[in-house]
């Protein structure tokens, strides 16, 4: 905000008001600035506009070659959501192996999702996995299940074709 001559800090650069003379204005002020100042404030603006679960997203993840693993963990948020025991035994068997998720397939959601999480702090006698991401946040995106209904995969399924030569 500081770069455009702005002060309001709870503000949005993007706008999306529908104002011409603001979006002229900051048309105007980005003239002035120099390239890697340009490239600040356009990030941000990406930031702001780009949605989530969309195709345009998915095309960019993958061409950036986006590694989400390199600045998320699971947390508590990421296992309270989650609540199918299809899912939780996929993810139990990437962290685990197959041995481990077949023997647990019965298991509830909340004893798979606590050997997940020993799996990954290495707890309770479990080699510690370091790098695992879920499916969902990998580029490209996966599904765990063949349900369909999962809006991001169907998103990279409208375009991949645009992009990976098959």
């Amino acid at each position: 905000m500081a770069l455009l001559g702005q002060t309001d800090e709870d503000g949005t650069i993007a706008g999306g008001n529908g104002d011409d003379f603001g979006t002229a204005s900051i048309f105007a002020r980005l003239l002035a600035l120099y390239d890697d100042h340009v490239m600040r404030v356009l990030s941000i603006v990406m930031a702001e506009t780009l949605e989530a679960d969309s195709a345009v997203i998915e095309a960019l993840g993958n061409h950036l070659n986006v590694d989400i693993g390199a600045c998320w963990q699971p947390d508590d948020a990421f296992f309270d959501l989650l609540r199918d025991k299809e899912i939780a035994n996929s993810m139990l068997a990437e962290v685990g192996g197959k041995h481990v998720a077949d023997a647990n397939v019965a298991e509830k959601v909340k004893t798979q999702k606590k050997i997940i999480r020993d799996f990954l702090s290495g707890d309770n006698g479990r080699r510690q996995v370091e790098t695992w991401l879920p499916r969902w946040m990998k580029f490209p995106v996966e599904s765990y299940t063949d349900r369909g209904g999962f809006r991001t995969a169907d998103q990279w399924a409208r375009v991949r074709s645009l992009f990976v030569c098959e």
